[in-house]
């Protein structure tokens, strides 16, 4: 088979990509569910068919509140799902897929108050000949030094405002957690930039990546795409997939370095919302 045409838009190729974002969705979401006494109130439900709802009632960022993977045979699902963020005053967000049937989905979301609000694009490429890295060096966390230095640049690329209590939360439970890689950009030894790579089922999903603003423009993220392409290869995957708001520096990026749009997911938002 020509390797390209694995990669052209299937309902099985589909699947394979949600099931890994999923996967690492909730993986990433376990860490602050298992902090003592779980202060986030983290709760994630499996809905089947890689499908899942998960809520954090006291953080209130959407990627951490939100249902993917949803099917027509989830329908019945939908309004249980949002009676649930409902109670426990939480706005959830939707993300619908382009899929054979999903249209359904979308006229109960509808009825029940919600509307596509914006889009995700999720991208994917091969492993074969990855691209160079170019002149930018970078490190794979192994340790708890190098874990303070990622921490610093992942902070300042995503501009998060309580960066200490943010370390406490995740910086044991992001090391050495199974499927995931951390990688690390330096500029004159100062943490630049940063990008996770997580593994499962023969697909590498590129995570989480930023840079600090002081440092864009210098190739870094380009660096950072190219070695988790590489290291997933390393690892046996047969592709990676990666996702960004259409248009986005970051969606620009991906396709530079080879990836290419599989579906624009629609996000569904509570009218009383916006």
């Amino acid at each position: 088979m020509n390797p390209d045409e694995k990669l052209l838009p299937s309902p099985d190729l589909i699947d394979r990509v949600v099931a890994v974002a999923n996967a690492y969705a909730v993986s990433r979401i376990k860490v602050l569910q298992s902090l003592p006494g779980n202060p986030v109130g983290i709760e994630v439900r499996e809905l089947g068919d890689n499908a899942i709802a998960l809520m954090a009632k006291h953080f209130p960022n959407p990627n951490f509140n939100r249902v993917a993977g949803l099917k027509r045979d989830h329908l019945g699902e939908i309004e249980p799902l949002l009676r649930w963020y409902r109670d426990n005053r939480v706005a959830p967000r939707f993300e619908i897929l382009p899929r054979e049937g999903d249209g359904e989905l979308g006229r109960e979301l509808s009825r029940l108050g919600l509307y596509p609000s914006a889009f995700h694009t999720t991208l994917v490429r091969d492993v074969v000949a990855p691209p160079d890295t170019g002149h930018v060096t970078l490190e794979q966390v192994s340790d708890a030094a190098t874990m303070d230095a990622f921490l610093d640049a992942y902070i300042a690329g995503w501009k998060i405002p309580d960066g200490p209590g943010f370390k406490r939360n995740v910086s044991a439970g992001w090391l050495d957690r199974p499927g995931w890689s951390l990688f690390l950009a330096r500029v004159d030894g100062k943490a630049a930039a940063e990008g996770i790579l997580y593994v499962k089922d023969g697909v590498g999903y590129l995570a989480d990546a930023s840079c600090d603003p002081a440092y864009r423009r210098r190739g870094l993220q380009a660096a950072l795409l190219a070695r988790r392409i590489a290291e997933a290869r390393r690892a046996d995957a047969d592709m990676v997939c990666s996702g960004a708001a259409y248009l986005s520096t970051s969606h620009r990026n991906m396709e530079r370095a080879g990836l290419r749009i599989l579906f624009n997911s629609a996000i569904w938002t509570e009218l009383s919302a916006a």
